[in-house]
């Protein structure tokens, strides 16, 4: 089993992504997740080009890592300054780390029109940089930029960047596809050129500007690249780097590569959930292996197979990378569908049972009136656990207010005042915000808190209206989708209304309902375990 070396670029290349910005809180969280996930290396930004990076250099000693290696990363000396008196290459050095990865240009052209300086000072640049952190007591990762659009161009001077990085101590010679234009069979010829030039010294990093970088960085380990880059859910600048979920697993599960430790392979999909909260992104249903709909099911036919056997339509089991299927509910999934959904909550209940055949029923008034249920598996539960009389109410909605005002300086406000009884207390408040669904769920949470303390850790993370009868205009139908999330899980509710405020209301009730009840039987396990 050859092992790759999995360097994660998320603190540093993946920042540069639009609408990602880490606080160095964030940064440090970030860091100890991946490392807590087993990668070996993970870039932590550029000491030298802003504050906050240089803070989190300065805090690292408080990360006590158990397997990665941090990396500060910067670029060769400047032009026409010694090493020892660039400031960025001092930089480097402060940072304190046992590792640096430096760039340099690896294409003539961008030499001569964007780095303004002569071939051969570029060569000297990148010498006299990896030699001086070399002896430094540093190991040095050179990332060739634009490798590839360089060697097509000039090959020879594209060598001769990764000869004068390699000849002065460069650990790994990593060959950046920078502009993310190339395909895998040009990767894969050129990686394999240059491993037989420097053998099992060449690295890989790909951009995903033509949806190639997963496929580029695969192909580039066929043709003996020993070392990997990229982020761990693909962020990135433009359209992103290297998913390094995807590489991992698709290495290590389905190749004879060793990338992490065996067992940190189930730590994949919370690992990746958890990045994608900290950078406040949606993490897209359909990434591979950790997506939530990676391992997901709705036609009929196809969930009768998976339950008769998971091979049927998965090409791995979902728990080896830390996730799980999802039997998705809609008009064309069968009563096993049906069956198999309710069972991963009420596991007594099966395909044969009475109360299966007026649930369905049920089901389909309710898909009549506008309801889906595939992307409200929350709304889903508790129409069932309603249905099977297997659900309390944890709180009732007397009544609610809304008061929708603009002042003289045109900003569009909303105040929210809602009245709620759990058990025989009742409890008024009232809350602003954005808009009157935002309103209305922070006055909803606030009156709540009182009584159930953990709802104030619960956000609303998305939010989506459908139409659903276009041709009445204002009259229509409109369905509502509402994602929470509690920090460590997120789930979805519908509610579906001609009138949006109380569409939205039964989604936020039913989310909020949802909550309490996840974390009642949550509880219940605990006693649970303790009285055994």
């Amino acid at each position: 089993m050859k092992r790759i070396e999995i360097f994660d670029s998320t603190l540093r290349d993946g920042a540069q992504g639009e609408n990602v910005s880490f606080s160095v809180e964030d940064k440090l969280n970030i860091a100890r997740a991946l490392d807590g996930l087993g990668v070996e290396y993970i870039e932590a930004g550029n000491p030298f080009s802003n504050p906050k990076d240089a803070a989190f250099f300065q805090r690292a000693g408080e990360l006590r890592l158990e397997r990665a290696h941090l990396v500060a990363f910067g670029s060769t000396r400047r032009r026409g300054v010694r090493v020892e008196e660039d400031k960025n290459c001092a930089a480097l050095l402060a940072a304190g780390t046992e590792c640096v990865a430096i760039f340099g240009k690896s294409s003539d052209w961008q030499v001569r029109e964007v780095l303004g300086a002569t071939p051969d000072e570029n060569l000297q640049m990148i010498s006299d940089t990896v030699a001086w952190l070399t002896k430094s007591g540093r190991r040095v990762f050179f990332d060739a930029e634009h490798f590839f659009d360089g060697y097509k161009h000039n090959p020879y001077y594209a060598v001769q960047t990764l000869r004068a990085a390699f000849d002065a101590g460069a650990h790994k010679l990593v060959l950046c596809d920078t502009n993310g234009g190339c395909f895998p069979q040009e990767v894969r010829r050129i990686t394999l050129e240059m491993e037989q030039q420097f053998p099992g010294a060449i690295g890989i990093h790909c951009h995903d500007d033509t949806g190639c970088a997963v496929a580029n960085t695969l192909a580039a380990v066929q043709a003996g690249a020993s070392h990997v880059q990229g982020t761990l859910i693909g962020i990135g600048e433009r359209c992103g780097n290297t998913n390094l979920s995807t590489v991992i697993a698709n290495l290590q599960l389905k190749q004879d590569y060793h990338c992490i430790p065996n067992d940190r392979l189930v730590r994949l999909t919370p690992t990746a959930r958890l990045l994608a909260e900290i950078c406040n992104i949606h993490l897209p249903h359909t990434m591979p292996y950790v997506g939530k709909s990676a391992f997901a099911h709705k036609g009929g036919m196809h969930v009768d197979g998976v339950q008769k056997n998971s091979a049927a339509f998965e090409h791995i089991s979902p728990e080896k990378v830390g996730n799980r299927r999802q039997i998705l509910l809609s008009e064309v999934a069968g009563r096993a569908a049906l069956a198999a959904k309710i069972c991963e909550f009420v596991p007594e209940l099966s395909k044969d049972s009475p109360e299966l055949a007026a649930l369905v029923e049920k089901l389909k008034e309710l898909e009549y009136e506008g309801y889906q249920f595939e992307a409200a598996a929350a709304s889903f539960e508790m129409v069932v656990l309603k249905e099977l009389g297997r659900f309390l109410p944890f709180f009732h909605l007397e009544l609610f207010r809304i008061i929708g005002e603009q002042d003289t300086y045109n900003r569009h406000m909303a105040s929210a005042m809602v009245k709620l009884r759990v058990d025989e207390q009742y409890e008024i408040t009232a809350d602003e915000g954005d808009g009157p669904v935002h309103a209305l769920d922070r006055a909803l949470r606030k009156a709540l808190e009182v009584f159930y303390p953990t709802l104030a850790g619960v956000r609303l993370i998305d939010y989506k209206v459908r139409v659903m009868e276009a041709g009445k205009a204002t009259a229509s139908m409109v369905r509502v989708l509402i994602e929470s999330s509690d920090g460590a899980h997120s789930w979805t509710t519908v509610g579906v209304s001609k009138d949006i405020i109380n569409a939205s209301i039964h989604a936020l009730i039913d989310s909020m309902e949802y909550k309490l009840y996840c974390d009642q039987m949550a509880g219940r396990l605990m006693r649970k375990e303790r009285t055994q």
